[in-house]
């Protein structure tokens, strides 16, 4: 895994963050993360920026998941435990940016690509966009309460179930009419639909949106349950360390679960 990097960039009263690891489709490293998260701490103390962007490198991927080679030395539950809890404590940054954001999303947003997508207000993607998170087909781990939240929230729960119990990948035209993608735009036209999409966010009333996220973020995060067990019950599994060892393996085939 290349070392990746995420990129911020401020123009005016937008903002606009790019996840630039292509050799890995942008998979995001343990440094990006951390990265993702200062930067959104970084655009929520400035009241300047009305709008914010996030976007892929090289056009092939908005995020193609995350890293997992880290897992290979997971041998008890409690570091997933700890591993989720870093990944909601990045991901909270990014829900508490109190302008407007927007998810580009070319090709693949798969995992914490899909998670990231979910956190944005809006979503533009190209026709060929993919979009899931088979866990349970791959390396047979588990998400935190406040991530299922929020991709449920975002997408709807039969439609995340279907990515998370039957391990799907879903098009751009499905997500469109979903209303979970504001627009489906084609390479060609999309970088002018972003403008009048972040023109149009940059003139509301900073406050009116400040006051509106915060309220939707504290309605959706408001009651999660307490999820520490099953966390560690899926990371100390058996099967988990069967799943990661068979992906990074490369073998390319569904792992032989056995629910222990």
């Amino acid at each position: 895994m290349s070392e990746g990097r995420v990129v911020f960039e401020r123009r005016g009263a937008q903002a606009h963050v790019r996840f630039d690891n292509p050799a890995a489709h942008n998979a995001l490293t343990g440094r990006m993360w951390l990265d993702l998260r200062d930067i959104a701490h970084r655009i929520a103390a400035d009241r300047a920026i009305r709008v914010v962007t996030f976007r892929g490198t090289g056009g092939k991927a908005f995020i193609s998941g995350t890293d997992i080679a880290k897992f290979a030395d997971f041998v008890q539950g409690e570091q997933g435990v700890d591993y989720e809890r870093g990944i909601d404590e990045c991901m909270a940054a990014v829900d508490r940016i109190p302008c407007a954001t927007v998810a580009i999303v070319e090709g693949w947003a798969v995992g914490g690509g899909l998670n990231i997508a979910s956190a944005c207000d809006f979503r533009i993607a190209t026709p060929d966009a993919k979009f899931g998170s088979p866990i349970g087909r791959t390396i047979g781990n588990c998400l935190s309460a406040a991530s299922v939240a929020r991709i449920g929230g975002a997408v709807g729960v039969q439609l995340a179930k279907r990515m998370l119990l039957l391990g799907e990948l879903l098009g751009a035209d499905e997500l469109r009419a979903s209303g979970f993608l504001l627009k489906v735009i084609e390479r060609e036209e999309l970088d002018g639909a972003i403008t009048a999409l972040c023109d149009r966010a940059a003139e509301n009333a900073p406050l009116t949106t400040r006051a509106t996220k915060e309220t939707m973020r504290r309605m959706g995060m408001a009651v999660l349950p307490e999820v520490d067990d099953l966390i560690a019950e899926v990371y100390g599994s058996a099967d988990f360390r069967r799943g990661v060892a068979d992906f990074l393996a490369r073998t390319k085939r569904v792992p032989d679960w056995t629910g222990s």
